[in-house]
């Protein structure tokens, strides 16, 4: 029998922050030790999922609660996330605007599946998380990156958005703060991006995964500043709640009359056919919400050390800088010598961690143009286990310095 024929959507998707994973399958057999610096996952370090949660999951499975839920999520937990983005965002929405998904991943796929025709576009942060850009060519729609100013700390260039909107414009998303950048966009910014919405009757895609992980600057949510554009927001238990692998997300409609019926109609319909999300994970975040959210302040507080630690060492090391993150847990430095000593920065990414361990992503991973010559590195580990790696990168970049001298 002849190999079975893959279709183009599944055989061309790109995920760079676990594609880079393949290149330690060898090392690890020959017993290397990696430093996973590539995936944005606090659970898997030492910020563990709080006592009560885990509680309230068990008893959930304990007391039966094993069946199917409701498609759209169970009540009680979009009226706890409706509760929620009242009082930590100011964000008006009610229970019925709420919809469940098995992490922000799957929301991303339903809105964009609902969202997306051949050949139209969606507007992207340069660079952006990746499979935004992925999951608007599997639906065989067209990525249009608009520029973020490194210099302005990885800002939105609104004047080359706007210049970017064409009739087959979509949407456009922002994420913030941002992946892979760490930046929290001002409300200025934001405002502006919304007129611009509203000026080509598009609505606004708000990624706000990390909305409670800020240092310096408050985060504003975009449906908090709309008047008349439509925000659809995305938000899930990953990364405030320590949930990563429980797999839970949600999003949100917000919208004057039917701006957003068709389309939460048309998400609603893709939530029915997958059936529902986890329903004892759903008990237990609604228990999450509802409780102290004191433990969100100690994750900040840690998180801040181990941004300052990563951001003044980071620019210590001769051939790397970096601004400042502001938000989430990446940090995204330039990386001087790719073109030159590297061919891309995915080229100085595998030979980084096959020399020394040191497993980060490939900037261009996010987007091509203005992500190139970059990388991605998450400061989550403990802040010993970050000297380590980057004491190995410095050496790295030491060694192929002199190399080039003495060449």
């Amino acid at each position: 029998m002849s190999s079975v024929k893959v279709t183009k959507r599944a055989s061309t998707i790109e995920y760079a922050i676990r594609d880079v994973i393949v290149h330690t399958k060898d090392l690890i057999k020959n017993g290397k030790k990696i430093y996973y610096l590539n995936i944005g996952d606090p659970a898997a370090f030492d910020f563990k999922t709080p006592a009560s949660f885990k509680e309230a999951l068990c008893n959930a499975i304990a007391k039966e609660d094993n069946y199917y839920s409701p498609s759209e999520g169970r009540p009680e937990l979009r009226e706890a996330v409706a509760n929620k983005e009242k009082k930590i965002n100011n964000v008006d929405i009610t229970p019925n605007d709420v919809l469940v998904t098995e992490g922000i991943s799957e929301g991303i796929q339903m809105l964009l599946g609902a969202i997306v025709d051949q050949g139209n576009e969606i507007l992207l942060p340069g660079p952006a998380y990746s499979p935004y850009t992925s999951y608007t060519k599997f639906f065989d729609g067209i990525p249009i990156a608009y520029e973020t100013i490194e210099k302005e700390n990885w800002q939105p260039n609104t004047d080359d958005l706007r210049k970017k909107i064409t009739e087959k414009t979509r949407a456009i998303v922002i994420i913030n703060p941002s992946n892979p950048t760490g930046a929290v966009y001002d409300a200025k910014t934001i405002k502006e991006i919304l007129d611009i919405a509203g000026e080509h009757n598009l609505p606004l895609i708000s990624d706000e995964v990390y909305d409670q992980l800020t240092y310096d600057k408050h985060f504003i949510s975009a449906a908090n500043l709309t008047t008349d554009v439509p925000v659809i927001g995305l938000n899930g238990f990953s990364k405030v709640y320590q949930m990563t692998g429980w797999r839970l997300g949600y999003m949100y409609f917000k919208g004057e009359g039917k701006q957003l019926a068709a389309l939460k109609d048309g998400v609603e319909k893709e939530c029915r056919i997958r059936i529902c999300a986890n329903t004892p994970v759903q008990i237990a975040a609604t228990a999450a919400l509802n409780g102290p959210q004191d433990f969100v302040k100690d994750i900040v507080e840690r998180l801040k050390q181990r941004r300052d630690f990563s951001w003044k060492r980071l620019n210590e090391i001769d051939g790397i800088s970096t601004t400042k993150p502001e938000g989430a847990f990446y940090i995204f430095p330039k990386i001087e010598g790719v073109g030159a000593h590297w061919r891309t920065d995915k080229d100085f990414v595998v030979e980084l961690l096959k020399e020394t361990g040191v497993l980060i992503v490939n900037g261009s991973g996010f987007d091509p143009v203005y992500g190139k010559n970059h990388a991605r590195i998450v400061f989550l580990p403990p802040i010993e286990e970050l000297d380590i790696a980057y004491n190995a990168i410095e050496q790295f970049m030491k060694k192929r310095k002199k190399n080039v001298t003495i060449g």
